[in-house]
C-alpha cells in the first residue's frame, strides 16, 4: 500500500527525530564518560598530592624524633649507668662515616649491591693514632662496626632498656612485607642496635678510609674496623633461605634520564665538585642509576602503589564496558 505524501513526510520527520534522539543520547553518554575518566583522574591527582603531603610530614616528624632521641641519647650517655656498671662495656665511636646518602630513604639496604656508593670513615685522632691505620690499605676490603644511630628509640633503649618494646619479628621487603624473626634478618632495630657491613678499601690517608660499595648513611658512628680475611669470612656451602636469593623482587628493570638531566648537573657540578666523593657529573649520574636500580621504597609504599593502581584499573575496565554500551547504541 502505497503512502501518501503527508505520511511519508510524518515517517521521515520521525526517523530524523529519532536519530537525532540516538545521536544526542550517545554523545550525551560520551562526555558523562569522559567527564568519569577526567573526575577520576583527578581524583588520582589529589590522592597522589595528600600521600606526598602526609609523607613529607611523616619525614619531618620523624626528623624531630630522630633530633630529640639524639639529644637525649647525648646527654644520657654522658650520666655512668652505676646500677649495672657489672654488665656495661664502655664503647665510644672512634669514627664518622661522611657518604653520599643524607637520609635513610635511599641508602641500600645490604653493602656492595651499589659499587659506586662512596663514604670517607674519619676516626678521631684522639681515641685512634692515624699509625694504626697502617697495613690497611693492603687489603681490599674491610668489615665496619657501627651504631644504627637513626633510630628514633635509642634514648629509651640507653636510658631503661626495660621501656623499649622489641618486636620480635619484622616486615622484610623481599617477603612484600611478610614477618620474619628479628635474628633473621638484617633489620636495623635490635635489642643492642649495632650493625655489622662490609666495605671495598679504595684508599687509606692518614686519619681517614675512602670507601666504596657502602649501605651506610651519613653521619654513622663507627666503632671497629676489621680486615676482611677470605680464608675465614668466605663460608664454603653455607646456606641461606630460598627467599633471600629472590634479588629479582627488589631490582627495577630499567632507569632512564631526561634528555637534559645530563647537561642540567654539568652545569650545578662546580658548585660541589670540591666536596664531592665524585670526580665527574657522568659518574655521578652512574651512582644515581646503580641506587635506582634496586627498589628504595618501603613495604608501605609499595603496597599502597599496588592498591591505588588496582583501584584504577577497576575503574578504568568499568568505563571500558561503559565505551562498549556507547559503541552499540550507535
Amino acid at each position: 500500500m502505497a503512502l501518501s505524501s503527508t505520511e511519508t513526510s510524518k515517517w521521515l520527520t520521525l526517523s530524523i527525530t529519532l536519530t537525532f534522539a540516538t545521536i544526542s543520547a550517545s554523545a550525551a553518554v560520551f562526555f558523562w564518560t569522559k567527564k568519569r575518566e577526567g573526575d577520576l583522574y583527578q581524583k588520582l591527582i589529589n590522592d597522589l598530592q595528600k600521600s606526598l603531603k602526609e609523607s613529607l610530614k611523616k619525614c619531618a616528624a620523624e626528623r624531630q624524633g630522630r633530633i630529640r632521641a639524639q639529644q637525649d641519647l647525648r646527654k644520657a650517655m654522658l650520666q655512668p649507668k652505676t646500677d649495672k656498671l657489672e654488665t656495661t662495656y664502655p664503647m665510644a665511636p672512634i669514627g664518622i662515616i661522611r657518604s653520599c646518602f643524607s637520609t635513610r630513604n635511599g641508602t641500600p639496604r645490604q653493602p656492595l649491591i651499589v659499587p659506586l656508593a662512596r663514604a670517607r670513615l674519619t676516626f678521631d685522632t684522639a681515641l685512634v693514632p692515624p699509625a694504626s691505620l697502617e697495613g690497611l690499605e693492603e687489603y681490599s676490603h674491610c668489615w665496619i662496626i657501627y651504631v644504627f644511630h637513626l633510630n628514633t628509640d635509642l634514648d629509651k633503649l640507653w636510658k631503661d632498656p626495660s621501656r623499649s618494646k622489641l618486636k620480635a619479628k619484622v616486615r622484610v621487603p623481599r617477603l612484600k612485607g611478610e614477618k620474619m624473626g628479628l635474628f633473621a634478618t638484617r633489620s636495623p632495630h635490635r635489642p643492642c642496635p649495632i650493625g655489622l657491613t662490609v666495605a671495598k678499601v679504595e684508599s687509606v690517608q692518614e686519619n681517614s678510609i675512602l670507601l666504596s660499595g657502602v649501605d651506610l648513611v651519613d653521619g654513622t658512628p663507627v666503632l671497629d674496623v676489621k680486615p676482611y680475611l677470605p680464608y675465614c669470612d668466605s663460608i664454603e656451602g653455607a646456606v641461606v633461605p630460598h627467599w633471600v636469593k629472590m634479588d629479582d623482587l627488589l631490582a627495577v628493570a630499567s632507569v632512564d634520564f631526561a634528555d637534559d638531566f645530563l647537561a642540567t648537573l654539568t652545569d650545578c657540578w662546580p658548585a660541589i665538585d670540591k666536596k664531592s666523593l665524585y670526580t665527574s657529573p657522568e659518574e655521578f649520574q652512574i651512582l644515581i642509576k646503580q641506587v635506582l636500580s634496586w627498589d628504595i621504597r618501603s613495604v608501605s609504599q609499595r603496597t599502597q602503589v599496588e592498591e591505588n593502581y588496582e583501584k584504577t584499573t577497576k575503574e578504568q575496565v568499568h568505563n571500558n564496558e561503559v565505551r562498549d554500551s556507547i559503541y552499540h547504541l550507535n
